[in-house]
């Protein structure tokens, strides 16, 4: 019967969908999984290995808190999403197919960190670190671990605010090797360039000016990124998640022992005989626990304050000793950008002389030239075919010759005056 009914079903469903029903002879078509016969749709290929998208993995180093063990994970974004309790734009910081500016954002149950190659999620059990082929990524990782393993003994440092610590550093050496290296590179090239000024000397100056603003957006955008968490307390305040854990296990504490508390009382008084509720004990004994449980949660509620204060001073003093290293790194750029801008303005100085020293020389050029001009119209006029009166004045040819040279003469030593006392040509 059910070969019959298959051989019944089988020219139907030819007939409905001729164009999605995969032959024996076509192997190009996957077959379907037993059991999803029934959750085919028409026109829907199911495709293998095919990736889905915002489906993939990505390789991530934890290193742990309490053990200091590195391992590499495999976690998919929803599930890095849920494990943190962030949202997505945030994980879209740390993607690295995009370029972001320098971040620290703090959030309920984790730190997100984009510092140049650092990009990690710090919580207050581990740190997730963005697996790449870049030796700083491993260098952290590794110093992380090592520090977390020499822990020394008064060390009341949060881990989240060691990782903290270790991003910043890593960053800020990072950034002031490139400005190290900027500067080897820069101050021999400048000095080149103002003894011999050429084509190439001008073309590798201004990579070098490129490459120099851009490295200083890069360092001013981290500086900003300290000196806003500085300013800020309650951004500081989000930081200390070891202080919120402990706070909501407490709480969830509190709130199991309460609830053992009434359910006793519900049990104690369902089995007592009826009392009466002003001499009851049962009820002033259950009252005066949950008195002493609310007070107990005040006063470590409390002190909880006093030790968040603490440390958002420790995270400020740790942050204001980063921002003191990044401010260093900037000024460094800045004295750079400053000795570039004052050797274009030299080599335009010796530019405009040579301008105006061409001019000058143009100048006299022109002033020879009206000279000679003079000459050539004496002669002309001499040498027409009328006649006239001054033609017949004896040797009048050297004597207009004579003026004429004294003129041009006068003429020349008066530009050459102007030129060189007067200054009318700007040096």
């Amino acid at each position: 019967m059910a070969a019959a009914g298959d051989s019944v079903k089988q020219p139907l469903l030819h007939r409905a969908y001729p164009s999605h029903v995969a032959s024996a002879s076509s192997p190009a078509l996957p077959s379907a999984a037993p059991g999803s016969a029934g959750r085919r749709f028409p026109g829907v290929l199911d495709v293998p290995n095919l990736k889905k998208r915002g489906g993939g993995t990505r390789s991530w180093i934890r290193v742990e808190a309490a053990t200091a063990s590195v391992q590499t994970l495999e976690i998919d974004k929803a599930t890095m999403m849920r494990r943190c309790e962030l949202p997505a734009r945030d994980l879209r910081l740390l993607d690295p197919l995009f370029v972001y500016p320098s971040t620290v954002l703090g959030r309920e149950r984790a730190i997100v960190v984009n510092l140049e190659q650092i990009r990690c999620v710090i919580t207050a059990d581990e740190v997730l670190l963005l697996n790449s082929l870049d030796s700083y990524v491993l260098q952290y990782a590794a110093e992380l671990q090592r520090r977390l393993l020499q822990r020394a003994e008064g060390d009341e440092l949060p881990f989240e605010f060691r990782a903290l610590e270790l991003a910043l550093e890593a960053a800020c050496s990072f950034l002031d090797a490139q400005a190290a290296e900027l500067e080897i590179e820069a101050y021999p090239l400048l000095d080149e360039l103002t003894s011999k000024i050429s084509t190439l000397n001008l073309e590798r100056v201004r990579r070098l000016k490129s490459r120099l603003v851009a490295l200083t957006r890069r360092v001013q955008k981290v500086r900003d990124e300290i000196e806003q968490l500085m300013d800020d307390d309650g951004d500081m305040a989000e930081m200390y998640l070891t202080e919120k854990k402990m706070r909501m296990e407490s709480s969830v504490f509190g709130d199991q022992s309460l609830l053992g508390y009434n359910s006793a009382g519900a049990a104690g008084t369902s089995v007592s005989a009826p009392v009466s509720p002003v001499s009851s004990p049962t009820e002033s004994r259950k009252l005066e626990k949950t008195f002493s449980l609310c007070r107990s949660r005040h006063d470590s509620t409390k002190g909880s304050d006093n030790t968040t204060t603490e440390h958002i001073q420790e995270l400020e003093m740790l942050l204001e000793a980063y921002f003191v290293v990044i401010d260093s790194t900037l000024n460094k750029l800045t004295s750079l950008k400053e000795y570039i801008d004052d050797t274009e303005d030299f080599i335009n100085i010796q530019l405009d002389n040579v301008r105006n020293q061409l001019i000058q020389f143009e100048l006299l050029l022109t002033t020879a030239t009206f000279v000679v001009a003079i000459f050539g119209v004496v002669a002309g006029i001499f040498g027409m075919n009328f006649e006239t009166s001054v033609f017949n004045i004896e040797n009048a040819f050297q004597w207009v010759l004579v003026i004429t040279s004294v003129v041009g003469v006068f003429i020349f030593c008066s530009f050459l005056w102007f030129f060189k006392y007067k200054r009318l040509m700007p040096l």
